[in-house]
């Protein structure tokens, strides 16, 4: 089965620094890890490779295992039918955080995968988040997210849309018993007050983590995962490295929210599962922690995390 071949979701833009040729050039296999790890959050539908291609690569590092994860209800469709067709893939449905105010509002421009689309109002919110309880209800669905808060990409007029979906998703993973998996962009405050008010699922991740060590300090008291991405190598990501630093191992995750984030030296080319070691690496670092100490962690991590 292969990846549908889709424009990335304009939520995630990666850099677009050098040359367009050196940018379309797939960074080269990393130095397998002595570990088997899993990517706690991926988008396969948005690469440039088959499923089978993709999985090959990853397995081939010491990744063995991915999440992936849907965006809309289309794509966590997708990501349960891959799920039930590959033992090593386990799904995650939800509607992203700026899918919800598109669906409520529309969204003229096109700027979803999905094309131009009228306002749909809260019906139309509401029927999508029955299909997202619908699969969430599926075995190897083992997560509903990402859902959370968007602050950036979303201004104060879908507020209210993104606040509805994110309390809904909660609630889809309480009854469903399933990690909740959180997209927080410029709204830690909010997202954490919401947690509190609503009551967190047993299971909380937060996707590629962008909080400081303060932050990380309160989601580690509440017993929430952190998944850090590439961008933890990226130059101007101390506040990130500082978050890990102090963020316990046994609640850490690793993850690309691949064709995005891609770690550096190869910052702004494609990412996929397959450069999770170079994140790794970059993470057991910070932590002073060996390679295989941190990613014999992380594999329990995600294994406990996801129900797997």
């Amino acid at each position: 089965m292969s990846a549908a071949k889709s424009r990335p979701s304009p939520d995630h833009r990666p850099s677009t620094t050098g040359s367009a040729r050196h940018l379309s050039v797939a960074p080269p296999l990393p130095e397998p890890l002595a570990v088997a790890v899993a990517d706690s959050h991926t988008h396969l539908d948005m690469q440039d490779s088959t499923v089978e291609e993709a999985l090959e690569k990853a397995a081939a590092v010491g990744v063995t295992t991915v999440v992936q994860v849907g965006c809309d209800v289309k794509g966590s469709q997708w990501a349960a039918d891959i799920a039930e067709a590959y033992p090593n893939v386990h799904a995650a449905v939800a509607l992203h955080p700026n899918e919800a105010p598109r669906i409520v509002h529309g969204d003229p421009d096109g700027w979803s995968r999905q094309g131009a689309r009228g306002a749909g109002g809260d019906g139309a919110l509401d029927e999508a988040l029955a299909e997202i309880e619908r699969l969430a209800a599926l075995d190897w669905v083992k997560a509903v997210g990402e859902t959370g808060l968007d602050d950036y990409r979303t201004g104060p007029e879908g507020r209210a849309a993104q606040e509805r979906s994110f309390r809904a998703h909660i609630e889809i993973a309480k009854r469903r018993g399933k990690a909740l998996v959180i997209h927080d962009r410029e709204a830690h405050a909010d997202v954490l007050r919401i947690l509190r008010e609503e009551g967190a699922p047993e299971r909380t991740v937060f996707h590629c983590y962008s909080g400081d060590a303060e932050m990380a300090e309160l989601c580690a008291k509440s017993g929430y995962f952190m998944s850090f991405a590439g961008n933890v190598t990226f130059k101007n990501a101390q506040p990130l490295r500082d978050a890990l630093a102090v963020a316990p191992p046994e609640l850490v995750l690793v993850e690309t929210d691949a064709p995005f984030l891609t770690p550096a030296p190869y910052r702004g080319r494609p990412n996929a599962p397959y450069l999770i070691p170079v994140t790794v690496r970059a993470m057991a670092a910070v932590k002073g922690i060996a390679e295989e100490t941190l990613a014999a962690a992380i594999a329990d991590n995600t294994a406990r995390a996801f129900d797997y």
